[in-house]
């Protein structure tokens, strides 16, 4: 797969047998579906699947970034403001192959999550799992 920033090979980065695409160059990582359904298992999610289905029904965030192209179907992706203040700015794929997320993106999202307070089990799971991957910190 090619970065759908810099265009260069992407490598793939494994943690417990789960698969990411993550760019040496820009430092992106793509999220495919199917990665967030293999997460949401290894994690024992309750069941509940780390689906992009709120992300997905977002509306277009109105931003002058150049549309990027879903690297799965080459589909401009469409530009979502997730989280809370400040919000962060996700490619989404309109097809739902996946989520770009730039670099220090993972980091944000996983701040904020960490900022509501004490994480719940499911929470302290999947940031325990980001922090080990990207190695992001608190």
């Amino acid at each position: 797969m090619r970065c759908p920033v810099c265009k260069d090979p992407m490598i793939i980065v494994e943690y417990q047998r789960i698969e990411l695409d993550y760019c040496t160059r820009c430092l992106g990582v793509w999220f495919d579906a199917g990665e967030l359904e293999l997460l949401a298992d290894r994690l024992s999610l309750d069941g509940d699947k780390l689906s992009l289905q709120d992300i997905w029904a977002l509306p277009d965030a109105k931003v002058a970034e150049k549309p990027r192209k879903c690297q799965m179907c080459g589909k401009k992706m469409r530009k979502v403001h997730v989280g809370a203040e400040p919000q962060v700015l996700l490619d989404i794929c309109p097809n739902r192959h996946g989520v770009w997320f730039d670099s220090g993106e993972v980091s944000q999202v996983m701040g904020q999550l960490k900022s509501k307070g004490p994480a719940t089990g499911k929470e302290s799971r999947v940031i325990n799992f980001m922090g080990e991957v990207f190695q992001a910190r608190a």
